[in-house]
């Protein structure tokens, strides 16, 4: 039975995109897993040097095997800027699509209108820096962590509404704006009180909740992306389920992938999430497993280059036990979504072409060369399976099998 195990590695990209002096002249030079194995002395990753990983950076940190037991390559971003949302979005085979970068202020007075159109009570509670109080209870407003006008945040506390309630608001919002992104979240043991208490303001136009002071991570949190011109009814995953096929969601795989009837399964630790993966090989004998480590992401933002490491070093390891386990018919295809270079100077993605790792005991260990969008890999998971392709992107199954 055919089988596919997508990992991607949050934010390990391999090399500027050749457009960043002209979109992000901040991100000239990074080159996220090149800097991260040279700023570290006990740099040991060798179940991605055997894959091949060493023929994407030219660093004497890493190894490049005579034979690779893997194929090897490189993405390029499609989407815009340099987004884990985005990228995601891409790699199960959507087309990316620009958004707009607006303040939450230029859209607030359509979104305060479609939700008391459908019912809802809505309020300005401080006019000088708005946002919308929906029903006494959901905050919505600027996201204060990405660059500004990026994505907003739809908030609650879960203990006085229910996720499925407050996602129907953020559904509403999504239908009304142009942004990249709507992230719905919210948490337990909070009040909107604790809500209340950390909005922040920048920039003079950009108000927003500052989400770690608000306690909304700490207890039951949950969260859903909902994404500008994204739709799961053309991505791998769906197509995948409609077909009959079992689809796990690992990591934050699970919070930024829709897939009605896969099974979700939130994790941050790396470790936590590498071990999913591990039992869901023994359980689920076909279909895809997808899973995303993001604590490799969360060392960049922290401008951390030896947690960086050490997080890579982690997943590495484990990465040998789904090696040993792998079947006959299984495909493993190991990513990244954008770069995060700790180096660089700045605390936000880089737009970093991602590494391609695919290997399978029956396939060939070949150089794929630099494709032109991460949507390749959806594209080829659909191949693999013989399915309905997605929206976008070319299969390299016929480069492999």
């Amino acid at each position: 039975m055919k089988r596919v195990i997508l990992l991607v590695i949050d934010s390990l990209g391999v090399g500027e995109m050749e457009d960043v002096m002209k979109v992000r002249p901040q991100d000239r030079g990074a080159n996220t897993l090149k800097h991260v194995a040279e700023a570290v002395k006990d740099f040991n990753i060798p179940s991605l040097e055997a894959l091949g990983v060493g023929y994407l950076v030219d660093s004497e940190k890493i190894k490049r095997p005579a034979n690779p037991l893997g194929s090897y390559g490189k993405s390029k971003l499609a989407h815009f800027g340099a987004d884990t949302y985005q990228g995601h979005q891409e790699i199960m085979g959507s087309k990316p699509r620009m958004p707009v970068v607006k303040p939450f202020i230029k859209f607030m007075d359509r979104v305060e209108k479609a939700l008391k159109k459908a019912g809802y009570d809505v309020k300005i509670p401080d006019p000088e820096h708005p946002f919308l109080l929906v029903n006494g209870l959901v905050t919505v407003a600027d996201n204060i962590e990405a660059d500004p006008g990026q994505n907003y945040n739809v908030t609650a506390p879960l203990d006085y509404i229910s996720f499925e309630e407050e996602l129907a608001i953020g559904r509403i919002v999504r239908e009304n704006v142009e942004v990249g992104r709507v992230i719905v979240l919210g948490g337990r043991d909070i009040a909107v009180d604790d809500i209340l208490k950390a909005i922040e303001f920048k920039d003079g136009s950009i108000t927003g909740i500052d989400c770690p002071k608000s306690g909304v991570y700490r207890s039951g949190y949950m969260v859903r992306h909902l994404g500008y011109g994204v739709n799961p009814e053309v991505q791998v995953p769906t197509l995948l389920h409609r077909q009959g096929y079992p689809v796990s969601l690992i990591g934050k795989m699970a919070d930024v992938i829709e897939c009605d009837g896969a099974e979700y399964f939130p994790m941050v630790e790396t470790e936590g999430v590498m071990e999913l993966i591990l039992e869901k090989m023994v359980s689920q004998k076909t279909g895809l497993i997808a899973a995303n480590v993001q604590e490799t992401d969360l060392a960049g933002h922290a401008m951390d280059a030896s947690r960086y490491a050490e997080r890579l070093m982690t997943a590495d390891l484990y990465l040998k036990s789904i090696l040993e386990q792998m079947k006959e018919q299984d495909l493993l295809i190991i990513t990244g979504d954008h770069g995060n270079d700790p180096t660089i100077g700045h605390s936000h993605h880089t737009r970093e072409k991602a590494l391609l790792l695919v290997y399978g005991k029956e396939l060939k260990a070949v150089n794929l060369g630099e494709r032109d969008t991460l949507s390749d890999i959806g594209a080829t998971i659909a191949d693999y399976f013989g399915i309905q392709k997605p929206e976008h992107g070319r299969s390299f199954l016929n480069l492999i099998g």
